[in-house]
Order: structure tokens, then C-alpha cells, then sequence
């Protein structure tokens, strides 16, 4: 049986796509969308990279139930997906909202997805889809010489979709009740249909985990490559000194804990560090990303598997700052966090400014040679970095349910102004107020990356190759 497919646009490519498939006339038009992929074992993810549009004009015919043009048309297109192996996915509307593969989409599909698979070669996959008015899609590929339906079409914008070619199958658990009346039965199918990564399993990352375990979630995945010690106890939920003294991997504490509340989430524990190429790909196949992790290099590598794998990714950091010396030395002057919010294709961490690539690649260095990044920054070359932070479970709690709501917000939206005003959230103990900035501009590093996939090397970062042959 093959891994279900799943098919990931950015909230850009599918406002593009609405709004070419759906310029008002009422006739049926069509586009087409080259993809990357991730090759998993858990499921196949088609990643949008290039949606090219085939002009109206162009068209030999388009009625509200018809719309043909010259395969001669889209003869660059397949060239383009020849050169870079890429998947080619067929999109027109249905002006008429008519929900299922009509009979002449069916005759259309067996003449043009073989086509396709012969121009392209390689072994890879080709498909349909179709755009209903409100904007919702559901779409097949073609496996052998069957049509397989795309399990899931999901959409990282200001709003969060995923369509299931099988929406309302699932049965809606008892537990659910109560947050089902907040969010409605689909929201909670939703949940149960997910695949959440949460990277880092400590201070933010035992909270997230709880909260998505309580709300219902499928699966997650927990990636953490360090074990249990004294002073994790704090913050750790569910963990106890035993396991500490034991010095148990974070990740298997967490996952323990998920297995005895018995509410059906799949919970796969990975103690690797994320520059794990190996861990990389798991990660590539989730639906949603959370990062919990303090590191500049882990945050920079989350928003390039967000961006090359058309994945949201919401980060959360806290930071508490005491007086360095005098006579409030040590004493507590500010208490606060950030949430952010990561669209496929739009502005990066990097681009808000909350680190540099030069950070990075420090960050990198202490990773990987301790003593050469400590003489470099002993020399003046690169700035130190912090030992241990104070931890507060308290403070750890109140950023991981932000991050949460962030995500529940953009799931199942809510809110007064539109989610495009609540990009980066920002809270603080010490004044008590909440603080929120707009999405604006384009992060020029990674823009060019949107739904590349698998290439080589993994994320075209020289590291992952060289570990890859470790």
C-alpha cells in the first residue's frame, strides 16, 4: 500500500490560483503547478514551486462545464519539469461548485496524465486537482494506471486549510466535547487528522506537547537529543527525579506521558539532534511545525524545512533578564516572550531581524568545534553566546499556550482584525502588556527555496551532506 499523498501550497500560490481559476465570467480555466516532494515512508508530500498559468485567450474553448486548450500550450512547462524532475498537477475550476471528477475530467485526466508521465520519465508522480468557489480543493494522481485520491491539500497562509479527501469520516472522541463546542466538529477532525512537529522537549516544548495531546492531535513527532538531569525537573511535565537520575531522553519522558493518557495520539520519540539529516525528513513530512528551542541554528534550520517543504512553522522564545551587577545584581527586570508566526514564501526570522546569518554560522561553529568557536570569540571574531538561562515553568507555560492559540487562531480563524495583523506576538510580565506586528516583506534568502523538496544536498546545506555520509 503506498504512503497517502498529500499536496502543500503556500496562502500565495492558492490565492493566485483563485484568482486566475476564478475571474468572474463564470467559465472554467485551468493552471498548472510544478511540485518538489518529500519522499516519505509516512506519507508523500507534493510541494508547490511554480503554479504557471495558461492565458484565457489561449484557451480554444471555456464555458461554465468545458475549458480546452492546445497541449501545445503547456509544452514549457513540461520541459521545465523534465530539466528539474519535477511533478506536474493539473488545476481548473468548477464554476458550478460541483464537488467530485465529472466524466469529462475523468476522459481529460486518462489522455493527459499519461501524456505527462511520458514526457517527464523518471519515477515520478503526476495528478489533478480542482478549485471549488470558496477556495477549497480536492485532486488524484496517478499511481500505475490508477487514480489515487491526494489524501489531504493543505494551505500555509494568514489562515491554515487542509481538505481530506475523506472529510467528515473520522469519529469525533468523547474527550473532544468540550472544545468541540469552541472550534466545531470539523476543527476537532482537523486535529485528528495532523501530524505536529515539536522540536525541543524541555521548557516550551513539554507544555506544546500537552496542549496538543489535550487537544486531540494525530500525531506527533518529539525531537530532542539530550536526557533528563536535575534542573529539568522544573519545567519538564510529567517528569519526576527518578527519570532525572535515570537520565531518561527528554523525548521518551514526553512520550511516556502521551501513551498513559490513552486519548489516540501516534507520539514518535527521536533523540537526535535536528541536524540529523535523518531527522530533517521526518520532519519534512508533518503538517505543522512548532519550534521550541533556544538556538539560532536550530530556528534557522526549522525555517528552511518550513520553506523548502511549504510547511508552517510557529516559533517561541522566552527570555528573562536580570541586573548583570550593582545592587540589583541578579534581581528580575524583565519577563517576556515572543511567538512567531512563519509563512512558506514570505518574510524568515532572519528577515525580522531577530538574528543574522553571521549568528548562525557561530552558532553552527559551537556546535560542531567547541574550542575553535571559543578561540574565535576569545580573538574578537564572533560574539559569545549565553550558558544556561533562568527557566520559569510559569513563564514557559504562558509562551507555549500562546504559541498554540497562534496556531488555533490561524486553524479555526477567530479574530477581529485577520491573522496577516498577528505575525510576531510579543508579551511582557514586567509591564503586562501584549504587543503584535503585521507580516511585511520578503525574506530574499529563503524566498527562492518555496517548495523545492528533496534536493541535494537536504536543503542545500553542505552539513546535512557531509553528516549524510557519516
Amino acid at each position: 500500500m503506498p504512503a497517502p499523498v498529500n499536496l502543500a501550497l503556500t496562502g500565495d500560490q492558492h490565492g493566485h490560483l483563485h484568482k486566475l481559476l476564478y475571474p468572474g465570467d463564470g467559465n472554467e480555466a485551468v493552471s498548472f503547478i510544478l511540485c518538489g516532494r518529500r519522499d516519505g515512508d509516512r506519507r508523500m508530500r507534493l510541494t508547490a514551486r511554480e503554479v504557471h498559468d495558461i492565458p484565457y485567450e489561449d484557451c480554444e474553448i471555456r464555458t461554465p462545464s468545458i475549458v480546452k486548450w492546445s497541449p501545445d500550450m503547456i509544452d514549457h512547462i513540461l520541459e521545465r519539469a523534465a530539466d528539474e524532475g519535477l511533478s506536474v498537477i493539473k488545476v481548473h475550476s468548477h464554476p458550478n461548485g460541483y464537488g467530485a471528477f465529472s466524466e469529462r475530467d475523468d476522459r481529460s485526466d486518462w489522455q493527459l496524465l499519461p501524456m505527462i508521465r511520458g514526457w517527464v520519465e523518471g519515477n515520478l508522480i503526476h495528478g489533478s486537482a480542482v478549485m471549488l468557489p470558496d477556495g477549497q480543493m480536492f485532486g488524484r494522481v496517478l499511481i500505475g494506471e490508477e487514480f489515487i485520491p491526494i489524501d489531504c491539500i493543505s494551505v500555509a497562509g494568514d489562515d491554515l486549510h487542509y481538505w481530506y479527501a475523506d472529510a467528515g469520516s473520522a469519529t469525533i472522541p468523547d474527550f473532544t466535547a468540550s472544545h468541540a463546542q469552541a472550534f466545531d466538529e470539523g476543527t476537532i477532525e482537523r486535529l485528528q487528522r495532523l501530524s505536529a512537529a515539536v522540536i525541543g522537549a524541555s521548557g516550551t516544548g513539554s507544555p506544546t506537547v500537552e496542549q496538543l495531546v489535550r487537544l486531540g492531535f494525530g500525531e506527533i513527532i518529539s525531537v530532542d537529543d539530550d536526557h533528563m538531569e536535575e534542573r529539568n525537573v522544573n519545567r519538564i511535565i510529567n517528569s519526576t527525579m527518578v527519570d532525572a537520575k535515570d537520565e531518561r531522553p527528554k523525548v521518551d519522558v514526553l512520550a511516556d506521558a502521551v501513551r498513559r493518557t490513552g486519548l489516540g495520539t501516534n507520539v514518535i520519540p527521536i533523540k537526535k539532534n535536528l541536524w540529523d539529516p535523518d531527522v530533517v525528513r521526518v520532519v519534512a513530512q508533518c503538517d505543522v511545525v512548532f519550534g521550541c528551542v533556544d538556538s539560532v541554528d536550530g530556528r534557522y534550520l526549522l525555517n528552511s524545512i518550513a520553506t523548502y517543504y511549504n510547511i508552517p512553522y510557529f516559533d517561541v522564545g522566552i527570555r528573562l533578564v536580570a541586573d548583570p551587577d550593582g545592587e540589583r545584581k541578579g534581581r528580575i527586570r524583565e519577563v517576556c516572550g515572543t511567538v512567531n508566526y512563519i509563512r512558506p514564501g514570505r518574510s524568515s526570522l532572519m528577515s525580522r531581524g531577530l538574528f543574522t546569518m553571521e549568528d548562525v554560522a557561530a552558532a553552527g561553529l559551537a556546535r560542531n568545534d567547541p574550542a575553535a568557536h571559543e578561540r574565535q570569540v576569545k580573538e574578537g571574531y564572533i560574539r559569545g553566546g549565553q550558558g544556561n538561562r533562568p527557566a520559569v515553568i510559569s513563564v514557559n507555560m504562558l509562551g507555549s499556550s500562546l504559541v498554540v492559540n497562534e496556531f488555533l487562531a490561524r486553524l479555526h480563524p477567530f479574530r477581529e482584525d485577520g491573522n496577516s495583523e498577528y505575525s510576531e506576538v510579543v508579551f511582557s510580565l514586567a509591564s503586562m502588556e501584549l504587543f503584535y506586528d503585521p507580516e511585511e516583506g520578503v525574506c530574499q534568502l529563503l524566498s527562492p527555496h518555496v517548495g523545492a523538496g528533496d534536493v541535494t544536498p537536504l536543503l542545500r546545506l553542505i552539513e546535512l551532506a557531509q553528516r549524510s555520509k557519516k
